[in-house]
């Protein structure tokens, strides 16, 4: 990395200036390297999702404010991409931060080989240096969800923050510190938590698992193969084990049917 890339350190920040950025997540891949899966979380000033719209993942690629999407994966040699994009000016105002996050399968990230998450300025055509990178490493290699960085404001502009925060229970762990309720399963004492599936579905939550993927929203873009959809539309979640539910913050009365992408076979890609 040359210029003006910075090189973060866990806790560090950057102002970041651009109107729109590109958060791209990279890492090694060889055997037993399990799958990662790049997603973001829309963050009200509480630090809670609003609903289950403000997940932005696999199944729902964009947020319906068209300022977060998900552009999906490329190989690169040996290396693996998935990323985010934001555009910052077209955030709503009641959102205080964007998450990135990085999934596994139930695989440990001890298993994932130089992961690292890169910040682009979005608005810049052509093979622009990062603006920083931040060298992801887990803090314990336990760690099934980690959130890698987080875009969110500081006064009337935007920064970014490097964190590497991981969870041992995934998904599901990250939701729950994020506004999701979600229950222990009971019948083995031994098994991962899990959601309690809700009793009925809410139009967003039917539309996930229904409706084809929306494009993302036109914007000016690098040449470095971001944001074109990569590979098939990918399948509907399949009926399977139950998945968490949203829970508004206090200020909020939101969605009560969210659910979190199911984490299997599906995410592999051929």
């Amino acid at each position: 990395m040359t210029g003006m890339t910075h090189a973060m350190q866990k806790g560090s920040n950057i102002p970041v200036t651009p109107t729109a950025v590109r958060a791209v997540l990279r890492w090694t891949t060889g055997p037993e390297v399990p799958d990662v899966d790049a997603s973001a979380l829309v963050l009200g000033r509480d630090g809670r999702v609003r609903s289950d719209e403000d997940f932005v993942f696999y199944n729902q690629p964009r947020h319906p404010s068209g300022s977060v999407w998900r552009l999906g994966k490329k190989l690169l040699g040996e290396d693996v991409t998935d990323a985010i994009q934001a555009d910052l000016a077209a955030v709503p105002a009641a959102v205080d931060r964007v998450l990135v996050v990085a999934s596994a399968e139930d695989v440990p990230f001890e298993r994932v080989r130089d992961l690292r998450i890169l910040l682009y300025d979005a608005t810049v055509e052509g093979g622009a240096e990062p603006l920083a990178y931040f060298d992801v490493r887990p803090e314990t290699g336990a760690e099934t969800a980690l959130i890698c960085g987080e875009l969110y404001r500081r006064g009337e502009g935007w920064k970014f923050r490097a964190l590497g925060e991981g969870y041992s229970d995934g998904l599901v762990g990250l939701a729950t510190d994020h506004g999701i309720s979600v229950d222990e399963n009971q019948a083995d004492p031994g098994a991962t938590r899990h959601a309690t599936p809700p009793t009925t579905q809410s139009a967003a939550t039917q539309a996930m698992a229904q409706a084809p993927q929306t494009q993302a929203p036109p914007a000016a873009q690098p040449a470095y193969g971001y944001p074109q959809s990569v590979g098939a539309t990918p399948p509907a979640p399949p009926a399977g084990p139950p998945v968490p539910v949203p829970v508004p913050g206090p200020a909020h009365g939101g969605d009560q049917a969210f659910r979190l992408p199911p984490q299997g076979p599906q995410f592999l890609r051929p």
